[in-house]
Order: C-alpha cells, then structure tokens, then sequence
C-alpha cells in the first residue's frame, strides 16, 4: 500500500475520471470489482463523485444530464497530465500540434481543469490541482497503476508528451512491438507511449488482486480479451458497462 500525498510532478498522470448516464450503475459496477467507495461532491462540483480505497483518492465519476446523456457521456476514462501552470502547458500543447477541447476551467475548491487532443488525436486531461492533488493511492487493488497512450503515429506522438511536459523517453521496442517509457529526469517511468493501428488513445491500469476472480462480466461488463500473463504482471483488457474499455492488472 503506497500513499502519494500532495501535487503530482508536472507530466506525470495524477487524475482519472469518466462521465456516465447513471451513477448508480456506476458504482454497481466498479465498487465490487474495484473494491471502491465513493463520496459525493456537493451541488457547487455537480455531484461529482470521488471513489475511495480506505479512505484515499482513486479516480473521479461525473454524471451527465438526464436531457444530454446520450452527447456528453465519455464513453472512455479520461487521464489526466499533471500541470503546475496549466495556462503555459496548454499554450505549449498547442504549439506542438495539440488541439484545445476545453479551455482551462476552474473547479471550486478542486482545482482548474482542460481538456486536448495530441496530434495523433488521443483525448488527455490537463490537472493543476488545488484541494484535488490527484489519486493518492496506489501499489494496491483498486488503484490506477498505469496509464499508457497508444498512437497510430507513436514518434509522433512521443515527441509530443516529451517536448510540452520536458519528460525523458526510454526506448522497449522490439521486434513487432514498438513501445517507450516517459520519466521525468532519473525518476522511475510514468507513463508509456506505443504504437497500435486501432487509433490514438489513452488507456488506465487498475489492480485488484486477482484478474482471474474478478467478476466483470457478473457485473456488467466483458472481457475483450485475456487474463494473460506478462512480465509486469496478469491482466485482461475490459470493457465497462458503459462501453469504456480499460485493463485489469494483477501486478507481478
């Protein structure tokens, strides 16, 4: 069980949160499979709801509006990238190709928040937090411990997280398999960046303790392929019940 405690290094992943038609269906799902709970925002954040593991931040919920459910929900977890001056990083993101989907905006009491798409057209968040630092859980069931973006142009967009966030990049190709890791200075790897034909986006790791019991298509959802083993561990790529696909992680 780890506890980050405080902002996240810019760069670096430090928020997730998806918008649904139903919360409750939500919270069905992912607090058996995950192992959450869940506390909910009052009317100034729209209900937003924070999902816990013993008691510490993991990701976010939102629920759009009965009227526009169908055009505003997600349908995908969004990451978001750590920015201690969000105005700057967005103006570097555009210089780099980006496109703004939603300007910087304030979240009473939390945070600012934005909206881009790389180059490669894979949808990241921006996060310059205020009493909302990020996840600060991990290493633990129920917690994000991974995120990866997979591009149809991965130099290009390799290039891009490395020049807006000054992230440095370790090459893991091999044969058929193109693939890097983003660190910032010496520090530990914080994100991938790899190479797939389906499209440009961002996909999140969630641990439990065991991919082979977790009840996924019990609660809802699918197995779009897996459990298998890897060399960080055992894991299966799902879908939820709202069509958002993310992977399950049993870390080696």
């Amino acid at each position: 069980m780890t506890t980050h405690p405080g902002p996240w290094p810019t760069g670096t992943p430090a928020w997730a949160d998806i918008t649904v038609s139903s919360l409750e269906r939500a919270r069905a799902f992912y607090g058996p499979l995950l192992g959450w709970e869940f506390e909910v925002g009052g009317p100034e954040t729209g209900g937003y709801t924070v999902a816990t593991v013993g008691g510490r931040r993991a990701a976010g919920l939102g629920e759009a509006a009965p009227d526009r459910a169908g055009e505003t929900e997600q349908r995908a977890w969004c990451v978001y990238l750590a920015a201690d001056q969000i105005s700057t990083t967005l103006v570097r993101a555009g210089a780099a190709g980006a496109r703004v989907a939603i300007p910087a905006t304030a979240i009473p009491g939390m945070g600012t928040m934005a909206i881009a798409v790389d180059p490669t057209g894979a949808v990241f968040g921006l996060w310059q937090s205020h009493r909302l630092t990020g996840w600060d859980t991990a290493d633990e069931p129920g917690a994000v411990v991974w995120s990866e973006v997979m591009s149809d142009d991965q130099p290009l967009a390799l290039a891009f997280y490395r020049e807006v966030f000054d992230l440095e990049a370790d090459d893991l190709s091999a044969d058929g398999f193109v693939y890097a890791t983003l660190r910032r200075g010496e520090g530990p790897p914080v994100a991938g960046v790899g190479a797939s034909d389906d499209g440009s986006a961002w996909t999140i790791y969630f641990a439990v303790a065991d991919v082979d019991a977790a009840h996924v298509v019990e609660l809802g959802g699918e197995v779009l392929s897996g459990p298998f083993d890897s060399p960080f561990g055992r894991n299966a790529r799902v879908r939820g019940p709202f069509g958002e696909t993310f992977v399950i992680i049993t870390p080696a």
